[in-house]
């Protein structure tokens, strides 16, 4: 069993920037692939960004340039870097884990370890 808690979330004028951090306890976190997913209201539950356990990461394209995805293995931890946010940006935003990558990283469904998630606000 994996647990999973968000932090960093808040409000922030457009054109500013967010820190998001995921830590992890439970499993071998190396070996996991870890995802960022954010889900506006009445909205359905997106990709954003995607680390390996080899390092190889993938963003969608409406934050490519924007968010950096990192992670530390020897602390568990995952993060989201996220500069010049957009009023469209506002989420909830949620780290997940899977045992497996491959060419559905983006899939939700692929991913059986949520945290509760973190309230990004960007106001214009």
């Amino acid at each position: 069993q994996v647990q999973l808690v968000e932090s960093g979330g808040g409000l922030v004028q457009a054109g500013g920037s967010l820190s998001l951090s995921c830590a992890a306890s439970g499993g071998t976190f190396s070996r996991y692939t870890t995802a960022w997913f954010r889900q506006a209201p009445g909205k359905e539950r997106d990709f954003v960004a995607v680390i390996a356990w080899s390092a190889i990461t993938q963003y969608a394209d409406s934050v490519k340039g924007r968010f950096t995805v990192s992670r530390d293995n020897a602390k568990n931890m995952m993060y989201l870097q996220m500069n010049s946010l957009k009023p469209e940006d506002t989420a909830i935003y949620y780290c997940a884990v899977s045992s497996y990558y491959n060419t559905r990283y983006y899939d939700p469904s692929l991913y059986a370890y949520w945290g509760q998630g973190t309230q990004v606000t960007v106001s214009s």
